[in-house]
């Protein structure tokens, strides 16, 4: 059986290095598949500055990158996920997932893979500002009560001063080290 990790990624700052998550799961044996965000997607392709390599991600994937619903008459192209890394995990994302929104393929995706038990770990990205507002503690809380590793605070993420934030002290290796083991 294949180990097969969704990384889903939002409009953050630290999806300009999404080779370092997607190699060090590689590392780890697990198959990578890439979910984008609509918005993290329209970086991606509208902004030739954001530095994210669309053609370099697939080519490391091998796997197509998603970020709309597909129509039903289309197959699935990734295979099912057996984990699911969500980083960076906005502010944005964080609030819509734990009320149970699922207007995109992204949060589609992690909304019903909490009703399928499947492992989830989520590293946000967002500043202190944003952090400080009541509907991020009750988000947090919702969705550690419903399963999801939440790596927020120490040990994780600890949200920044807005227009702090430092790209290269995002801890992608807290996340890896968090993700299940495989057998």
């Amino acid at each position: 059986m294949t180990n097969t990790l969704y990384l889903v990624a939002c409009a953050a700052p630290p999806a300009r290095r999404l080779t370092t998550p997607i190699r060090a799961a590689q590392a780890a044996g697990w198959d990578v598949c890439l979910v984008l965000t609509p918005s993290a997607h329209r970086w991606a392709t509208e902004d030739p500055d954001s530095g994210i390599d669309l053609d370099e991600l697939r080519d490391l994937t091998r796997h197509p990158i998603r970020y709309d619903y597909k129509l039903p008459s289309q197959d699935d192209v990734l295979p099912p996920p057996t984990a699911l890394l969500v980083a960076p995990l906005s502010c944005n994302t964080l609030n819509k997932w734990a009320g149970g929104i699922s207007d995109t393929l992204a949060l589609g995706l992690i909304t019903e893979s909490i009703g399928l038990g499947l492992p989830i770990v989520a590293l946000p990205h967002f500043n202190a500002a944003q952090a400080a507002h009541p509907a991020v503690k009750l988000s947090a809380a919702t969705l550690r009560e419903a399963g999801v590793n939440l790596l927020l605070g120490e040990g994780g993420f600890v949200p920044h001063p807005a227009r702090q934030g430092n790209l290269d002290a995002y801890p992608w290796s807290a996340a890896i080290d968090a993700l299940p083991a495989l057998s």
